[in-house]
């Protein structure tokens, strides 16, 4: 396949992914979040950078957002979200990090790529991308891409319009967002 015939095939199979996505798990993981004190981010892996970029951009929305294992990040409790994603729904560090979420008060948020695992049973609220997982599907050629792509690249467009739809409640004003950037770079 030429570079442009790989561009389209990852882009048909994100649309196909994407629109098997729960719409109602989504709407309750932007009110959840839109009402929590303040919330937490924590994934492993190639996951956790894209939950990183999620967890920067809801501090540019002004929400007390903080990633699980730097420095800066303050105690979790009640009134708190701990936001994880994995594609597995088996990393155990993040299923230990749930259980202390919820231990502490916290609820659990979560994006996953299967449903019925240690992690999709214990979250709070879920959005399930059903088969993008390394592990999920059992036909090898549902997907080109390297085991993990597809649910990582899903994952990073759901967090996405999650924050688009906040960002749009606010009144969509890049200036104040701009005002919250770093200026440090």
């Amino acid at each position: 396949m030429n570079v442009q015939e790989l561009l389209e095939a990852v882009l048909d199979e994100g649309r196909n992914l994407l629109k098997a996505a729960p719409t109602g798990p989504v709407e309750h993981f932007i009110k959840g979040l839109d009402h929590a004190d303040r919330i937490f981010c924590a994934a492993q892996g190639r996951s956790g950078y894209v939950l990183r970029c999620f967890c920067m951009r809801l501090m540019h929305l002004g929400y007390r957002a903080f990633f699980v294992g730097e420095t800066i990040t303050p105690r979790i409790g009640k009134g708190d979200i701990l936001v994880v994603l994995s594609g597995s729904g088996q990393t155990a560090l993040t299923w230990e990090l749930i259980k202390l979420g919820q231990k502490h008060g916290a609820l659990t948020y979560g994006v996953i790529g299967v449903e019925d695992s240690p992690i999709g049973r214990a979250l709070d609220c879920k959005v399930c991308l059903q088969g993008a997982a390394k592990k999920a599907h059992p036909d090898p050629l549902w997907s080109i891409q390297p085991p993990g792509s597809l649910f990582e690249q899903g994952a990073f467009v759901v967090l996405e319009a999650i924050v688009l739809s906040l960002y749009q409640r606010q009144g969509s004003n890049g200036r104040i967002l701009r005002g919250r950037h770093t200026n440090l770079e």
